[in-house]
């Protein structure tokens, strides 16, 4: 359901365009995305919903304190994340489990949003282990995606937040995503979470690029 809402959503946001490396994408699969900003995870939905695509997604547990959302998130067999918890492992086993009944899963690297406070691109910050350590578990291919452009709908303070979401319909910024190939990790978290953060690095830049943001050209 959110994935079909998105793409009904997104386009009223922005204008969203997709590239990928990749003709079809066999499912299971761990789709790592670089995390900027709110408005994201309704960005790389759309984009993913144009592939036929429908993930499981790895989202924060605070979205599951709202009862209709909660309901909503459970229906589509979506994974809640209790950040710096004892619970914070059970999401990777939630994962794994979709994995193992055969649906692609999307997790965010950088397991927070940037500090930053301007709408700029920048490349994505140091991951975290669970992309690795879920794809080296299971089996599962990684495959990269990058995104540019949400920080133009949603960055910075609250305030900048909703005024950025009230006039994006006016504004219509550009936004993309690409979609890299899959690829299959090397063994050791430390080696594996490397590759993982480079494969994503490489694909927000071209990304990046179809917006012509400077930063990521000469980056």
């Amino acid at each position: 359901m959110f994935s079909r809402l998105a793409a009904a959503v997104v386009p009223a946001f922005g204008r969203l365009t997709t590239s990928t490396d990749v003709t079809t994408l066999q499912a299971p699969a761990v789709l790592v995305a670089n995390h900027t900003s709110p408005a994201d995870p309704a960005i790389v939905l759309a984009a993913l919903r144009s592939m036929d695509i429908e993930p499981v997604v790895l989202a924060t547990a605070g979205l599951w304190r709202v009862p209709v959302l909660r309901y909503l998130l459970d229906r589509d067999g979506h994974v809640p994340v209790h950040r710096r918890t004892s619970r914070a492992a059970d999401s990777l086993d939630a994962a794994a489990a979709a994995l193992a009944a055969g649906r692609h899963v999307l997790i965010y690297g950088e397991g927070r949003l940037p500090r930053r406070t301007d709408a700029a691109e920048a490349a994505p910050e140091a991951f975290r282990s669970g992309p690795a350590r879920l794809s080296l578990a299971s089996g599962a291919p990684v495959v990269p995606i990058g995104q540019a452009g949400a920080r133009r709908v949603a960055s910075g303070s609250r305030a900048k937040h909703i005024a950025g979401v009230l006039t994006a319909p006016a504004r219509r910024p550009r936004l993309h995503v690409h979609v890299g190939a899959p690829l299959q990790l090397p063994t050791g978290i430390e080696a594996a979470n490397a590759v993982t953060h480079q494969a994503v690095v490489s694909v927000w830049r071209v990304a990046a690029g179809h917006l012509l943001e400077p930063a990521a050209l000469t980056r």
